[in-house]
């Protein structure tokens, strides 16, 4: 493997990004050209969200090739585009050899929801003090359990473990690999419909099911009908609030409403939208999330 290294302006950061890509270099990554030294400026955004800018002022951008050979020629044919007259060559370089599905798997390790409920990936063994534990992998669909977002949405449904048996209709509204619409169904939930507007996250939630040995209905969003007990969505913010009527009529009496994918400063936008339904309370926080549920009058 050899590495492509280039100096160039923020301005040029995804002009030289998209040419690397369509000139099939395995991979690209930007870099603070001036990190480690006074000159260093960090990209702020909001928690978990994209950073504003694709990149610094002077930014290293760097691309991966199997050989010297497309390296150089790569670098050859992108220095001779008109608009490159500000884009530098800082090395080529050899760089080791990886085992990329080892390295991979080494990112993603058991995730702890609470003391005795955890995600584990495939290639891990459960912990010893573990008693309920979920097999997912990183895949195409959204949800791992890594992010806020998940995690808290889970020790919900952990926390309300004991009542979960009794549930005999949930709905996952905007499943992403179905971890929530399956983690009901460990703890005891029966009829679980898990939609969302993704073919690849139907797709997803059946086969992380099948794994789990949780039997669940995993379709596009008309396959919700009806009330239910239970009414999940981790979405985000501005599709929560237009969603408000639909996911509201969705709740039987006495049901449970619990919504994800919300920032701190969103909380009372959300209150808002789903005033005329249900009173949504904030239920749990972390890095810069909340969860925020409700219960319709019984």
């Amino acid at each position: 493997m050899h590495e492509l290294v280039l100096i160039c302006r923020e301005v040029d950061v995804e002009t030289v990004s998209d040419a690397l890509m369509e000139i099939e270099s395995l991979a690209v990554s930007v870099e603070d050209a001036d990190a480690d030294t006074p000159a260093e400026h960090a990209l702020f955004g909001e928690p978990g969200m994209p950073a504003p800018k694709p990149g610094w002022e002077r930014s290293v951008v760097k691309a991966l090739f199997a050989t010297e050979a497309e390296a150089t020629e790569a670098a050859t044919l992108l220095l001779s585009q008109d608009w490159a007259a500000d884009v530098h060559v800082q090395t080529i370089q050899a760089v080791a050899e990886q085992d990329w599905v080892r390295l991979t798997q080494s990112q993603f390790a058991p995730v702890e929801i609470t003391p005795e409920f955890w995600i584990v990936p495939s290639w891990h063994e459960a912990p010893a003090q573990a008693r309920q534990v979920m097999r997912l992998d990183p895949g195409l669909a959204f949800g791992t359990g890594t992010h806020p977002t998940t995690r808290m949405c889970l020790r919900w449904i952990a926390g309300h473990g004991a009542e979960a048996a009794g549930w005999q209709r949930v709905l996952d509204y905007g499943c992403g690999s179905g971890i929530l619409a399956i983690a009901t169904g460990l703890f005891g939930a029966t009829n679980i419909d898990a939609v969302d507007i993704d073919p690849a996250a139907v797709t997803a939630s059946l086969q992380n099911a099948k794994d789990n040995q949780v039997t669940l209905n995993a379709a596009l969003p008309d396959a919700a009908q009806g009330e239910y007990p239970v009414v999940l969505a981790n979405i985000l913010a501005t599709p929560l609030k237009l969603l408000a009527p639909l996911l509201c009529s969705h709740l039987a009496p006495g049901a449970h409403l619990v919504l994800a994918g919300i920032l701190e400063r969103q909380a009372d936008e959300l209150k808002a939208a789903y005033a005329p339904h249900v009173r949504l309370e904030v239920a749990d926080s972390e890095e810069g999330w909340i969860l925020m549920t409700a219960q319709r009058d019984a």
